[in-house]
């Protein structure tokens, strides 16, 4: 596992967020650098992204220039204030104990946790001036990409499809980069609206692709469960992977699924029905 992580993010406190959770530790285990500063003015988020570098913090012995050290623990005092409740880093990746209580059933209840097939196509209507498609546009020109960006809005959905040769790069490791713009455009969408709009974003069918892997992998541990009566946990996953495996299993009369654990190592668990 990489000891450090840089991320992008419409403030300083997203950017440390989205890094935390990709290296998979708390606050009080890193040490933080603002390597860029977010300017106002951009939707009233920001038309510069903040960008931050979040390192994992060395032993005494590794510390090959203690001067060196102290100047840059100094450097980080100053914005580690603004982070050091281990609160702030925990609640903002995983579900609070109200959240985790909310799964009955192993079922992920979140407002942000939508699948593709729970999408109603036919209540969507092609929309070319949205601010989210503004944003978008705006963060991937910055960012030297070259995307087709299109979006179909509903009631309560914002569907959003990106498109391109460099579609890669926006959908990253497992998803990772996809689900922080997704994350980003909610937040830009939702800043002054009374009712909460769920924002979903696909890349080349990334989404698509990746729910039927995890069904099928689903299948597989159920009936790895049933054969050999012993509970199954799968790797930590996000809010909306674990929907997928909870969706899958929910009607299978053998087994049932939960979820254990704080985000980000939060995990489904299979087990034999009683």
């Amino acid at each position: 596992m990489a000891d450090f992580s840089e991320k992008w993010g419409t403030d300083v406190d997203t950017a440390v967020q989205l890094a935390l959770a990709d290296l998979k530790l708390t606050i009080d285990e890193v040490d933080v650098t603002v390597l860029e500063e977010p300017s106002r003015g951009f939707f009233g988020i920001g038309s510069k992204l903040a960008l931050v570098r979040v390192e994992k913090k060395k032993k005494p012995e590794e510390k090959a220039h203690p001067k060196k050290a102290e100047t840059s623990k100094k450097e980080h005092r100053e914005h580690k204030k603004d982070f050091n409740d281990t609160k702030f880093a925990e609640s903002k990746f995983s579900e609070s104990k109200k959240q985790n209580e909310k799964e009955a059933s192993g079922d992920e209840k979140t407002e942000d946790t939508i699948l593709l097939k729970e999408i109603p196509e036919e209540n969507l209507k092609v929309c070319e001036n949205h601010i989210a498609l503004d944003f978008l546009r705006e963060v991937t020109d910055e960012m030297g990409l070259s995307l087709d960006i299109t979006a179909k809005e509903g009631e309560e959905t914002l569907y959003i499809n990106i498109q391109g040769k460099d579609s890669g790069t926006i959908i990253g490791k497992r998803g990772q980069t996809l689900d922080a713009i997704q994350y980003l455009t909610s937040l830009v969408v939702n800043k002054d609206r009374e009712k909460y709009m769920r924002v979903v974003i696909d890349a080349e069918n990334y989404r698509a692709k990746r729910e039927k892997t995890l069904e099928a992998l689903a299948q597989r541990l159920a009936s790895k469960v049933v054969k050999t009566r012993r509970s199954v946990k799968l790797e930590p996953m996000n809010p909306y992977e674990r929907k997928v495996i909870h969706s899958t299993l929910q009607s299978n009369p053998k087994v049932v699924t939960r979820s254990e654990g704080q985000d980000p190592y939060r995990r489904v668990i299979i087990e034999l029905k009683q």
